[in-house]
């Protein structure tokens, strides 16, 4: 993934590359109860959010993945995050992730920034496979994720301790073929 990183674009929302200016909003999506509630970490300082950051420039570095900032296509508006991790070359996959800050929620932007990501992910990183992990309870991305064609594969029962109590996690795919 060396060279110029790369932006993706839609009729409504641009994926560029985080800046520092994207701190605060950063700070914002993961500092945010019904964000963090399924989303895997999460920071309660803008110190500590700088460490989200540096594993972002740190994917990318290492290529093991790529994530976006995702933006207003109209006036640059931060609406969330996106982008894929755990990528390996070898197995041709990544995993995919994405949050999007709660005031732009349900307006269809999951729907028109993913593929953005999964098109990315199949031509210019030759992927075979993406893969979802959902917290089962997480019903709104099944939803999502159902809308985006992926295959449910099966669930890991009591895989994960969160909060002192076990919960388990759907395993969703998507091919290049498909």
């Amino acid at each position: 993934m060396a060279g110029e990183f790369p932006i993706l674009k839609s009729e409504n929302v641009i994926l560029r590359q985080f800046t520092n200016a994207d701190l605060e909003h950063v700070f914002k999506g993961l500092s945010h109860p019904d964000i963090i509630k399924y989303y895997g970490i999460s920071f309660n300082s803008l110190e500590a959010t700088k460490e989200q950051m540096i594993w972002f420039e740190d994917l990318e570095k290492n290529g093991t993945g790529i994530w976006w900032a995702i933006c207003s296509q109209f006036d640059g508006t931060f609406l969330g995050a996106g982008g894929l991790n755990a990528l390996s070359k070898i197995h041709k996959k990544a995993e995919i992730g994405f949050w999007l800050l709660p005031e732009n929620w349900g307006k269809g932007l999951m729907t028109q920034t993913m593929p953005l990501i999964f098109n990315y992910a199949f031509k210019n990183l030759d992927l075979h496979r993406i893969e979802g992990f959902v917290e089962t309870e997480n019903i709104a991305c099944k939803k999502a994720l159902a809308k985006l064609k992926f295959n449910l594969e099966g669930t890991m029962k009591d895989c994960e301790i969160k909060n002192n109590k076990f919960i388990s996690v759907d395993i969703y795919s998507k091919f290049a073929d498909e």
